[in-house]
């Protein structure tokens, strides 16, 4: 009890691992500005912005474009329950661990799920995916965009064309890349989009931006329910069941952001702030500029990891440029690396899950931390605790490699 009793004083540490990163301090200011009531004309405009500057983010014209209050998976859920009425059929292509996530969120959802698998490290050939869209028919397709358990990233360019042409409905979970590669939302027909601001977008973990367009609110609206202690005599509710969730209902969070404001929730104001400082400060660079901040990262640490001597892992012609996988080495215990490089040098890299435990690990160059100094500092670390490992590896190489991706100032 006593050390609760002690101020809040955590050790720094340089988060190089899939999510979450150091968040922007910019961010971080912005969450300590004074509070304000959930409809405070102040406040109300402050969410008109953060919606402006969203859309900006997910390149769409799309008018309900929100933050779903609650970590990324907030938006995951707040998306596939509003959706996904029981008895429909929904097709999951698995990639990764959060493929099996969507699969899990949907079944609780009461949905018909068909599930296709690819080995972890790939992606699927758009070929594939037409095919088994023409076979199941689903109502909704639902996919990652990338998924950090794997380092790799879907390509999605045709894919809302394909499930046009057979009239489904096309959910992304782009948790691990919005703000840290190309997703254009509108060019790419994706009806609902959603994220979290702890990765490419540079803020806490906590607040869910989200996208939908008309398509996708058609559906929802048909499932419109007022609850009762706010229902007016002019209430009129849609006519397909009630989503199962209250609190993740996407109908009643967009009358909420909507200029009806009607009453839902407490908004969580400092995350609305930080959401709406990740916008802006990536609208102020420029998205191109933050995409190839990302890629020039993502190039300097693996080239920085190949002059080690280390593997990547998967297919590199999908990798994502934010998070790169690469295979511990043999003789070596992965874990007591990574304690090693969190206990000596404050940095944290990630382990991965199921099929992948114990036999990658996985460093994230995203969002404030895809910058020089945060990638010399963590291949620095690691080859000194894979030399101390016993490894045999050129000393200094992965930083001179690193430093001939960025240039030598």
């Amino acid at each position: 009890m006593d050390e609760a009793l002690q101020d809040l004083n955590p050790a720094p540490r340089l988060l190089m691992g899939p999510g979450p990163i150091n968040a922007d301090p910019r961010v971080l200011r912005a969450m300590s500005a004074p509070l304000l009531g959930q409809f405070d004309p102040q406040f109300r405009a402050y969410m008109r912005q953060t919606s402006a500057l969203l859309r900006g983010v997910f390149q769409t014209a799309n008018p309900s474009t929100l933050v779903v209050d609650g970590t990324a998976r907030s938006g995951i859920e707040a998306a596939l329950v509003s959706l996904i009425e029981p008895g429909d059929r929904v097709l999951v292509p698995v990639f990764g661990r959060f493929g099996h996530l969507k699969v899990e969120i949907a079944k609780r959802c009461g949905a018909d799920v068909r599930v296709i698998e690819t080995e972890w490290g790939r992606v699927f050939p758009e070929e594939i995916l037409a095919k088994e869209i023409r076979k199941h028919q689903p109502k909704l397709v639902a996919i990652s965009h990338g998924d950090t358990s794997t380092t790799m990233a879907q390509p999605l360019a045709v894919l809302g064309r394909l499930c046009r042409e057979h009239d489904a409905l096309l959910y992304v979970d782009a948790t691990a890349t919005l703000g840290g590669m190309d997703l254009p939302v509108d060019a790419w027909h994706l009806d609902v989009v959603s994220a979290g601001l702890q990765k490419c977008l540079g803020g806490p973990s906590g607040a869910a931006p989200l996208t939908l367009n008309a398509r996708a609110e058609q559906h929802i609206f048909r499932r419109r329910h007022t609850e009762q202690g706010l229902r007016t005599s002019d209430a009129v509710d849609g006519e397909g069941p009630v989503i199962r969730s209250n609190y993740l209902d996407l109908a009643m969070i967009m009358d909420y952001w909507s200029d009806r404001a009607l009453n839902h929730h407490t908004e969580a104001t400092s995350m609305l702030y930080a959401a709406r400082e990740c916008a802006r400060i990536l609208m102020q660079e420029g998205l191109a500029s933050a995409f190839a901040r990302h890629v020039k990262a993502s190039t300097a640490l693996t080239a920085g990891l190949g002059a080690m001597g280390l593997t990547l892992f998967g297919d590199q012609r999908h990798k994502m440029p934010n998070v790169t996988g690469v295979l511990v080495p043999q003789g070596v215990e992965g874990e007591k690396v990574r304690r090693a490089l969190l206990g000596c040098f404050g940095i944290e890299i990630g382990s991965s899950f199921g099929p992948l435990h114990g036999k990658i690990w996985r460093i994230g160059t995203m969002g404030y931390n895809a910058r020089q100094d945060a990638v010399l500092i963590t291949l620095s670390a690691l080859e000194a605790v894979l030399s101390g490992e016993g490894v045999k590896l050129p000393r200094g190489a992965a930083v001179d490699a690193a430093l001939a991706v960025y240039g030598r100032n």
